[in-house]
């Protein structure tokens, strides 16, 4: 048995993941205390177990970065601004999200620089996806990673949250199969953050 969930480690932290992202949104008023607990210790995991790509200079990362950091938040407030002209009620939970999740201090801000936006893509990308694709194909495994990591995302209780990590998980994973680059990653996530969370935030 502990040879069959050493060799599918999927099976066991999975469902691990997803518990402990239910644990950070369970209780808003404690949030950034326990999503950092819970990205530290799947990205813990994720370093032990598995050697990341790093094949892009260091100006192509911040080139690349800074780009496809911006055309994700264009492609989400496009988004945004489309579901806005239907009856779907998008600006009530994309407020409610900015109130209730956003970086309010710098210390929020540190934390999403340094452990966070890591974090996160050293396991969904650098882990997940890459476990995945023992099982099924390259693009089956991107966007399983991606609803995977937007299911995690649903415990917010919002369900802009799932499209835009969903959206923003399938160009993570497409970008990181390409160019084989986790600094990359990162910065386009911080990017991104960047520009949704200080220079333009939702709603606008």
């Amino acid at each position: 048995m502990l040879n069959l969930l050493k060799r599918h480690t999927l099976i066991w932290l999975l469902p691990l993941s997803l518990y402990l992202y239910y644990l950070a949104f369970e209780n808003t008023s404690i949030f950034w205390y326990m999503y950092t607990f819970a990205i530290l210790v799947l990205m813990s995991i994720a370093i032990v177990n598995y050697s990341v790509f790093d094949e892009l200079k260091t100006w192509k990362s911040l080139l690349y970065g800074t780009l496809f950091g911006t055309l994700i938040y264009a492609a989400l407030a496009l988004g945004y601004l489309i579901f806005d002209l239907l009856p779907l009620n998008v600006a009530g939970p994309v407020s409610a999200i900015q109130a209730l999740f956003a970086p309010t201090s710098i210390w929020h801000y540190l934390l999403l620089m340094f452990v966070i936006v890591p974090g996160e893509e050293l396991f969904w990308r650098g882990y997940i996806q890459q476990q995945l694709k023992k099982y099924m194909k390259l693009p089956l495994a991107i966007l399983s990673a991606s609803l995977l990591f937007g299911f995690a995302l649903a415990f917010s209780g919002f369900w802009p949250s799932i499209v835009a990590g969903v959206l923003a998980g399938i160009t993570l994973g497409i970008l990181y199969e390409w160019k084989r680059s986790m600094p990359l990653l990162i910065i386009t996530h911080l990017v991104f953050l960047i520009l949704l969370f200080i220079v333009m935030p939702l709603p606008i």
